[in-house]
């Protein structure tokens, strides 16, 4: 009887032993991470690698993730694709949200493995049941495209609408997108302005670049041009090729700004870089007639072909004339 009271006394304290030893590497992985986030949140990326490596190492699934998105962006590390898989798969087997929905990424995109809609769908399934508002978001995206899935416009509001709930900017735009044109909901102008303003006040550029048109066309809102340069400004400055040529426009046609031919030269400029053809086409517009700049019939051909070259039938017309044109 003593012996069985000493051996009892025994085990609770190895096991008392054991749980003070797990709580410390919780802890110690705990920092780890917050360190990791920290380091990646200053663009400190190579810190943050080694930090998620060390933490990936330790078989946490949250620095498998991590390590994963490292190697994926090409941050701290040469990017690649295959380690990304690798680690992004690690997290999976362990459950981890944020994995499962990266996985379905690289499914959608087919990057290192075979695109499959299919694929993507099932794991950006199992992430958003557990509550991530990325993945309910890229789920929302699907069903909306019918990719991988039946197209259902009404899953694609339920699942937009889990997702803002947790302020998710990219779900509130797309919400926002489904009241514009009456996808699963009545048509409301009004609640897309909410959904886009409620996105571009956390800085999404799309969203900036929708509120902006809504406010220079008077949907939902009082027509407001001042308003709608505003938000154009906003998402051009950030590189969006919408907001860009918007705000060329804008300026062009003196709507909430002074007319100003240089300034939309500009912002044209920065979208013909990313190849819209009708930025490119005003470019050529613009340089065949002088307006606020020296007239070059050379200027104009070079934009008018671009444009062509884009797939612009306009363009290409004005361009065999000018070509034709002594």
């Amino acid at each position: 009887m003593k012996l069985e009271k000493k051996l009892l006394i025994a085990a609770l304290f190895t096991f008392s032993s054991a749980s003070i030893h797990a709580l410390t590497d919780i802890n110690s992985a705990d920092s780890l991470y917050k360190q990791a986030k920290i380091a990646d949140g200053k663009k400190d990326y190579k810190s943050a690698f080694n930090l998620f490596k060390s933490l990936a190492e330790l078989g946490d699934a949250r620095g498998q993730n991590g390590l994963g998105v490292m190697y994926y962006q090409g941050h701290g590390v040469k990017q690649d694709y295959q380690q990304a898989l690798k680690w992004y798969q690690k997290g999976v087997e362990q459950g981890d949200a944020k994995a499962q929905n990266n996985l379905g990424v690289m499914y959608f995109y087919g990057q290192v493995v075979a695109q499959d809609y299919h694929q993507a769908v099932k794991w950006y399934r199992k992430s958003a049941e557990q509550g991530y508002e990325r993945a309910q978001n890229n789920l929302g995206m699907m069903y909306a495209n019918g990719l991988g899935v039946k197209q259902d416009y009404h899953q694609a509001v339920m699942l937009y609408q889990k997702a803002v709930e947790k302020g998710f900017a990219e779900a509130q735009s797309n919400l926002a997108w489904m009241y514009y044109y009456g996808l699963g909901v009545r048509q409301d102008y009004g609640q897309a302005v909410k959904w886009y303003q409620k996105a571009a006040e956390q800085g999404f550029a799309e969203a900036q670049t929708s509120l902006g048109m809504m406010y220079a066309d008077g949907l939902g809102v009082k027509q407001d041009y001042h308003q709608a340069v505003k938000w154009h400004q906003k998402s051009a400055e950030q590189g969006d090729v919408d907001g860009q040529y918007n705000l060329a426009g804008m300026y062009v046609n003196g709507y909430g700004v002074k007319q100003d031919y240089l300034q939309a030269v500009k912002w044209y400029k920065k979208a013909a870089e990313q190849d819209a053809s009708d930025a490119q086409y005003n470019l050529g517009v613009i340089y065949e007639n002088g307006y606020g700049v020296r007239q070059s019939k050379s200027q104009a051909k070079e934009w008018f072909g671009k444009a062509c070259d884009n797939g612009l039938q306009n363009a290409c017309d004005e361009y065999r004339r000018l070509n034709t044109t002594p």
